[in-house]
């Protein structure tokens, strides 16, 4: 019997919890990832998870805001016209029956959801021929760093990434989302730049790929930058909204967009990148406040809908037989119930690298191991074939 994977995207979490305890008497069933809002840019989501389970269908509650999910609808199936979607609402007349199918749902139930029915529509989901799911479009990636305490190396991490990106000839762009610290500007030596994300705003609605790189500054090693302004402002309730938006376009201009996300995982702003990312690298150290704090940081993920796929662990400053004040790898991965992903090595280049103003990986002579490293982390991350080594830069 093979296992059915859902996506479930409903704004109303009693929903998406009738829908897990639905599963729960159906061995070979699972909820492969959960969306708790449903926007224009649903779809970017959607192929980014059917990457990972090309053979998932897709739940979609139109209760909520019918209007928005339809068109959500019509553009998921655009990019994805062999996914299986199960569509759901109050209205079960045959006009609102009728639009959910030409919005290319292949199954229609009735709201409040009844178990009978939910179980009937798993029964004909079984029955059609199963077959991986090809996206229509192409679209980068986003990764997110994100730190669990200050000083984690979060910055450094994410600006020196996006370097490699951009070294091996990807179109990259680098965001730094930390508002208060702007650090990103400090590590590339750009000063004060003439734009910032809050350009983006007054953009959004007009933007086109010449407008965004005549907002954002190109770096020596070739990726697009574009950070916080350089003076303390308030960031404003907008800001959350545009980025979604912006990252629509970004993921179908660009390969790659790297988030340095900071640290305040309740901000509104580092949470709309959170739900757009491809990846999230929970960035953390081995001391022992820094796990505790990537204990509560994995349970708030959880709680957004993310997987154990999407968040990676990744250990900064790694030291393989660390003292009586630093946790070992495996009391890590034990406390956290979950496999580190790449642990990078303390260097001295990366202070150097920090105070020149400039990201390690440019110079591969001086950060000597670890770039040799980091660069092995990046494959890793990015999926990078063995064939494609020799192309290193």
């Amino acid at each position: 019997m093979s296992t059915i994977s859902l996506l479930v995207a409903s704004t109303d979490e009693h929903f998406r919890e009738m829908v897990r305890e639905s599963l729960l008497n159906m061995p070979n069933a699972k909820v492969a990832a959960e969306y708790p809002e449903i926007t224009l840019n649903l779809y970017v989501r959607v192929l980014q998870d059917l990457e990972r389970q090309p053979e998932a269908a897709l739940f979609l509650d139109l209760a909520g805001d019918p209007e928005t999910s339809l068109k959500a609808l019509e553009k998921i199936k655009q990019a994805a016209p062999d996914l299986y979607v199960i569509a759901a609402n109050y209205a079960g007349d045959a006009e609102s029956v009728i639009h959910a199918v030409r919005s290319g749902a292949n199954d229609f139930i009735q709201l409040p959801l009844r178990r009978a029915d939910f179980r009937d529509a798993i029964t004909r989901l079984e029955r059609v021929p199963r077959r991986a799911v090809t996206g229509g479009s192409r679209l980068g990636r986003v990764y997110t760093f994100l730190g669990v305490k200050g000083g984690a190396g979060t910055t450094t991490l994410a600006t020196n990434f996006a370097g490699v990106l951009a070294q091996r000839k990807q179109n990259t762009v680098l965001l730094d989302l930390d508002w208060s610290a702007n650090d990103v500007a400090m590590q590339i030596g750009a000063g004060a730049p003439q734009h910032s994300i809050w350009d983006l705003t007054e953009a959004i609605g007009r933007m086109d790929q010449a407008l965004f790189e005549g907002l954002a500054m190109r770096d020596p090693l070739g990726f697009l930058y574009l950070g916080p302004p350089d003076t303390l402002m308030p960031q404003g309730y907008y800001l959350g909204p545009m980025l979604r938006e912006a990252s629509t376009f970004l993921v179908e201009k660009y390969d790659s967009v790297v988030i340095d996300a900071g640290r305040d995982v309740n901000n509104e702003l580092v949470q709309t990148a959170l739900q757009v990312s491809t990846t999230v690298f929970l960035v953390m150290t081995q001391e022992y406040p820094a796990i505790r704090n990537a204990q509560r940081y994995m349970a708030l993920l959880a709680q957004l809908g993310f997987t154990v796929d999407q968040v990676k662990i990744l250990l900064n400053n790694y030291t393989k037989k660390p003292g009586q004040n630093l946790a070992t790898l495996e009391q890590i991965q034990q406390t956290l119930g979950q496999q580190v992903f790449y642990g990078i090595p303390p260097s001295p280049a990366v202070l150097a690298a920090i105070n020149r103003g400039r990201p390690f990986i440019e110079d591969r002579q001086a950060a000597g191991d670890l770039d040799r490293i980091f660069r092995a982390f990046v494959d890793k991350a990015t999926g990078r074939k063995k064939e494609d080594l020799a192309k290193s830069a």
